[in-house]
């Protein structure tokens, strides 16, 4: 290079040089008044959070942070019970489209209701924020004088099965106003009915005259005591309102004692003449329920139900219980007589493989077999380990540019949800990115969780890639947050590190603050009283319930759990899966009845729907997951070891499985590739401990 050329590109390379560094300034003292605007607002909203108004002299610098008009959200909050109405409307007039607005309307209107201001609240209400402020609405013009009018005012209400206690005064008035005629009672009763709500019967029942009293204490005595519903009813008057009221508690019955209510059904039968209706829904129940208790004649009471009356958990429940037997030609049978459309869920399709491999149809079942491997999901992969295959699993990234993310973070709402984010208001922060997100086209929103996963907010992407192919998104769906130690934690539990990334996964969908009905908390949903025994065994530092939210103390304490409970079922993660979620005495119960079964089997048998799909998606999940550490993954016939028999560690050195993107075989005899599982619905049985939702296995 000539010397003038070289001074030529030395000068352009200064140049180039510098710009960058003035960039990289600009970013940093970006990120560094970010920071600080950050920490400012966490000490002035720990004052706001403390009513008056100290807050203001600690946001000077905040008044152009997206999260300002939280700040005096929280202030106005505390003080509910003493702020007047000009300062709740100085603030929706100053923000009116904002959630801390909605919430501040909403909050008031409850505070005038207690202190009954019915003309302040007349004059803030707005229809829609929920039945309970309906009803204090409804109450304000009762107050003021006017008539109730049933179809405008009571019409909607009267046709929920429960009520909050804000609409007593409103009912009690249209009572008294001659609205809630008997008709109109035996409408509601009948819904409440059909809802299984006798506490709502019961309180109907009171308005009601003469005979329709007993008929209505008898429907809420079936639906609150069945099983003394079905003594009583032995002795009541064979009407119509009788027979509804035997029928709910014999079904009810059925579920909890299936044999105390069969019994019941013999003595009935003789003093009230059901409906073939009714008869229909107590055999069904019957017939279900003595299945979920895997009594001798289970089966043949499933198949001899009239076509008519079954179902889809009806029909699922003869093949569980065939299976339970290891009748494997009943098996075959029981999947038959399924639905074509039922017949290609993905774990019908691997037990009709299974059945024909047990019954030597061997080539129907490779055949049967390779439909199901196609499947990604847990029985798509036992299937694959019977071929010997690699595991499907369809992998793309979505497709993401500058220019859309930063449209996204010019979104006021985003902005919010983002920072919310950040000063750890997770709730806030996803009720600001729902209503930001609501009417996103796919493009916005895939730049929108492109950028939560970059900043660690890991569960939109399953929240919002839960269908359609956003499915496939396979590496922001299942995150690793190495941050939180997830496999360090586990190798010093003496864990497999994918198995507990897979509870975690299932547990709390990586929502960090997730809290469930029981008070379980955080990424692997611990309790409080769980987590302070694990910590004290493990000789680790303990500070209490709200430190589970921490990801790294959660993770910490729910690795060493995982483990604990790992050695009560001889460290077999399914086993040990399937107790994390039902409980450890309820799965020894299980295998006191069925535990010489295989583990496909046992677990296709365990009565509850909940668990059943935990478990699967557990495994599935754990699959998933050792490919993301390691790029292959153990199979899954390592993972589901025979009950008793201990697991092989899954690391690097066993035997691996690589991954594939294949269609089904196109001349395969089975029915075509399943759509993607439904959402979880109830069990089918009696139900497991909830956990938080989370997308389904694809």
């Amino acid at each position: 290079m000539a010397p003038h050329a070289a001074s030529r590109f030395g000068r352009r390379l200064l140049t180039v040089l510098a710009s960058w560094m003035l960039v990289a300034t600009a970013i940093a003292q970006t990120d560094a008044s970010l920071s600080s605007q950050r920490a400012a607002f966490k000490r002035a909203y720990a004052a706001a959070s403390q009513g008056g108004d100290s807050w203001r002299a600690l946001a000077t610098s905040l008044k152009s942070y997206p999260l300002y008009p939280y700040l005096e959200a929280a202030s106005l909050e505390h003080d509910i019970q003493l702020i007047d109405r000009p300062a709740v409307e100085a603030y929706l007039g100053h923000y009116p489209d904002l959630i801390p607005a909605a919430d501040l309307r909403r909050h008031f209107l409850q505070e005038l209701a207690r202190r009954q201001d019915w003309n302040d609240f007349q004059a803030m209400y707005q229809p829609g924020l929920g039945d309970a402020l309906t009803c204090d609405a409804l109450q304000a013009k009762v107050e003021a004088g006017a008539p109730l009018d049933f179809n405008k005012d009571l019409a909607a209400l009267w046709s929920e099965a429960t009520l909050p206690s804000a609409c007593d005064p409103v009912l009690q008035a249209a009572h008294d106003q001659g609205l809630l005629t008997t008709p109109r009672l035996w409408a509601r009763i009948d819904i409440a009915a059909d809802a299984g709500k006798g506490g709502t019967i019961a309180n109907l029942a009171k308005w009601l005259q003469g005979d329709d009293v007993q008929a209505a204490q008898r429907l809420a005595l079936a639906l609150n005591d069945p099983s003394s519903a079905v003594t009583a009813a032995a002795n009541w008057p064979d009407t119509a309102r009788s027979r509804q009221a035997a029928t709910l508690a014999l079904v009810r019955l059925a579920r909890r004692q299936s044999t105390t209510a069969d019994t019941a059904w013999q003595t009935l039968q003789a003093s009230l003449h059901f409906t073939p209706t009714q008869r229909d829904s107590i055999l069904y129940a019957l017939a279900l329920f003595h299945a979920t208790d895997y009594d001798s004649n289970s089966l043949t009471r499933l198949i001899n139900l009239p076509a008519s009356v079954q179902t889809d958990v009806s029909r699922e429940w003869r093949v569980r219980v065939a299976l339970a037997a290891q009748n494997w030609n009943a098996v075959l049978a029981a999947i038959e007589a399924m639905p074509p459309e039922q017949q290609q869920n993905d774990e019908w399709l691997y037990f009709r493989a299974r059945a024909l491999s047990e019954l030597g149809r061997t080539a129907e079942a490779q055949s049967a077999y390779a439909t199901a491997a196609a499947q990604s999901s847990y029985f798509g992969y036992l299937a694959a380990d019977h071929q010997n295959t690699p595991y499907t699993l369809c992998v793309q990234q979505p497709v993401v540019d500058a220019q859309g993310e930063r449209a996204v973070l010019d979104i006021p709402g985003m902005q919010r949800a983002f920072e919310l984010f950040a000063v750890g208001l997770l709730k806030d922060a996803r009720r600001e990115w729902n209503q930001a997100m609501a009417n996103a086209d796919p493009q916005t929103l895939r730049q929108a969780v492109n950028i939560a996963d970059q900043r660690g907010w890991y569960d939109r992407a399953i929240f919002t890639f839960n269908k359609g192919q956003g499915l496939s998104y396979y590496t922001l769906r299942f995150p690793l947050a190495r941050q939180d130690g997830v496999v360090a934690q586990a190798e010093q539990a003496g864990i497999d590190p994918s198995w507990a990334y897979g509870i975690l996964r299932q547990e709390s969908a990586w929502v960090s603050d997730a809290q469930s009905g029981a008070d379980a908390r955080g990424l692997m949903q611990l309790l409080p009283s769980t987590a302070a025994e694990v910590a004290r065994r493990n000789g680790l530092p303990w500070a209490g319930g709200d430190s589970l939210y921490d990801p790294v103390v959660n993770i910490e304490l729910g690795t060493r759990y995982l483990a604990q409970m790992g050695n009560r079922f001889d460290g077999s993660p399914w086993l040990t899966s399937a107790a994390y979620n039902a409980g450890a005495a309820r799965v020894g119960q299980w295998l006191d009845a069925r535990g010489t079964l295989p583990p496909d089997l046992f677990v296709a048998t365990m009565p509850f729907k909940e668990t059943r799909e935990y478990v699967a998606r557990v495994m599935y999940y754990s699959v998933i997951y050792d490919w993301r550490l390691h790029g292959s993954a153990a199979p899954m016939s390592t993972r589901m070891t025979a009950i008793g028999q201990p697991p092989s560690r899954p690391d690097g050195q066993g035997p691996r499985k690589g991954i594939t993107c294949a269609a089904a075989p196109a001349a395969s005899p089975a029915p075509r590739i399943p759509a993607p599982p439904k959402p979880i619905s109830a069990a089918s049985a009696a139900p497991a401990s909830s956990t938080t939702a989370t997308d389904q296995a694809h």
